[in-house]
């Protein structure tokens, strides 16, 4: 089977209006911005987006939705976007926020095959409104749902031509559940590689979750707050 696809308009090829994708990177590092710049050129509209955050007014899941193109967001942290703010006071965008560590362990366990899990987080909140509580020695706990998309897009340092992916640093944290948690997983990485080029130990995620690679070009690498001492 044949993994390879030559950009990223030829490999986000049969995202719908109305899907629903999960986008890796943490913050504003490692993003799949060529996935995200092909979603802006092909006009898909209606999507419910999985992230750790809402990228900015001008970069990341921002752009999509300057344009309008999401209609859900499933999020942590969405602090940075005035646009994000701005719709979602409007009513004009459904926003389901989620503790950070339940949000990595729904995606986690959709990739598992786990349907919902119980964890203490959110439990006495509004996070816990129209979901069960149960008791577990003494303590309650939330049902969680797991979480699974019909496309999931990452942006890897390193990939081969089976769909194996190195991350570095950051850019790994919700990268590897959701590569695992998509029906069909896109992968776009800076450098594209031969089978056995990566050293075995190194690698993140193995091929088989990865259903489409390309090596990805013009790569921004934003930095959300910029800090500088003297």
């Amino acid at each position: 089977m044949n993994k390879v696809y030559k950009n990223a308009d030829e490999a986000t090829e049969g995202i719908k209006d109305g899907m629903t994708l999960m986008t890796g990177g943490f913050g504003l590092c490692g993003i799949p911005e060529n996935c995200i710049a092909a979603l802006l050129r092909k006009g898909v509209t209606n999507l419910t987006c999985i992230s750790n955050n809402a990228g900015v007014d001008d970069f990341g899941l921002g752009l999509l939705l300057h344009k309008k193109a999401i209609k859900k967001m499933i999020s942590s942290y969405v602090g940075e976007n005035a646009e994000f703010e701005r719709q979602f006071l409007s009513g004009e965008l459904e926003v389901e926020l989620i503790p950070q560590g339940t949000l990595a362990t729904r995606v986690a366990m959709g990739g598992l095959g786990i349907p919902a899990f119980f964890t203490p987080a959110g439990v006495g909140t509004e996070v816990a409104q129209g979901k069960e509580v149960r008791e577990f020695h003494g303590q309650q706990f939330l049902m969680e749902m797991a979480l699974i998309s019909d496309f999931s897009m990452v942006k890897a340092w390193k990939g081969d031509t089976l769909g194996n992916l190195v991350f570095r640093k950051t850019t790994r944290n919700f990268s590897v559940p959701m590569a695992k948690a998509g029906k069909i997983t896109i992968a776009e990485v800076e450098q594209l590689v031969q089978p056995g080029e990566l050293d075995p130990d190194h690698i993140h995620v193995p091929g088989i979750y990865v259903h489409r690679i390309f090596e990805g070009t013009n790569y921004e690498k934003r930095i959300e707050r910029r800090t500088l001492s003297n």
